[in-house]
């Protein structure tokens, strides 16, 4: 899908691009948009390869439809339009925008399946989220189910699926039940392993905001890097073959 442009390399993956949408693998440590950081952002990044691609004058539409986190790497759809953008935004929260994630956490959940429902609070102050209770001004309800798929050692490969799509949701309702997330010592602390952040966008599914197809794209983490080669991800999501 990617397509070369003499001089000129994106600094990420194309996995899906019409006259609409654009499908990208977030690479793991840039934002979704720009913040108070002013670091450079897959936005911006994508802004300018429409615009070296399409030789377009003057400022470049891009929608951002929804976000990942910083640390969590994986796949997006951003639009090229402004109806695409509606159209997609109208699908968040619906069952019609599906979004799973894979994680390696710290331990194994004692059940092997379940959803967890927690009331979240998030301080702009130190950017960190917090379990708190549903009377809590401005708390919000975090619900996500979970499944094991595999353990290895002292750690399990989980497959998440958002209900919400709260800022750190996964990593904080995870710590919350003490197994956080591989690499995330923000809020896994002594519980957490050091490393890069064992959290990954894998499955994205959406109706395209004009043809109304039904869209899905899978891409599994790299598969040599620590975490994740400690696991045999295809087979246990059912892929291989």
């Amino acid at each position: 899908m990617e397509e070369k442009i003499e001089g000129y390399e994106p600094e990420f993956k194309i996995l899906y691009e019409d006259n609409h949408i654009l499908v990208v693998l977030k690479p793991q440590n840039v934002a979704s948009c720009g913040d108070e950081s002013g670091d450079k952002n897959l936005l911006d990044m994508i802004k300018e390869y429409i615009k070296i691609k399409y030789d377009k004058p003057g400022n470049v539409y891009v929608g951002l439809v929804h976000r990942l986190d910083r640390p969590t790497g994986g796949i997006m759809v951003y639009a090229k339009t402004s109806k695409a953008a509606a159209r997609l935004s109208e699908q968040l929260g619906t069952s019609s925008f599906d979004k799973r994630y894979l994680t390696v956490l710290c331990g194994t959940p004692e059940n092997e399946r379940g959803n967890l429902v927690n009331y979240l609070k998030k301080n702009p102050v130190n950017n960190m989220v917090y379990i708190c209770n549903k009377y809590t001004e401005g708390a919000k309800e975090a619900s996500l189910d979970y499944r094991v798929l595999e353990e290895k050692n002292k750690y399990s490969l989980v497959e998440v699926k958002l209900h919400t799509g709260r800022s750190h949701q996964i990593r904080v309702q995870m710590a919350g039940m003490n197994h956080p997330v591989f690499g995330d010592m923000r809020y896994g602390g002594a519980n957490a392993q050091k490393g890069k952040l064992a959290l990954w966008a894998y499955s994205l599914s959406f109706y395209h905001p004009i043809s109304k197809e039904k869209m899905k794209f899978v891409v599994i983490p790299p598969e040599d890097e620590t975490p994740w080669k400690a696991f045999d991800i295809a087979k246990s999501l059912g892929l291989e073959g």
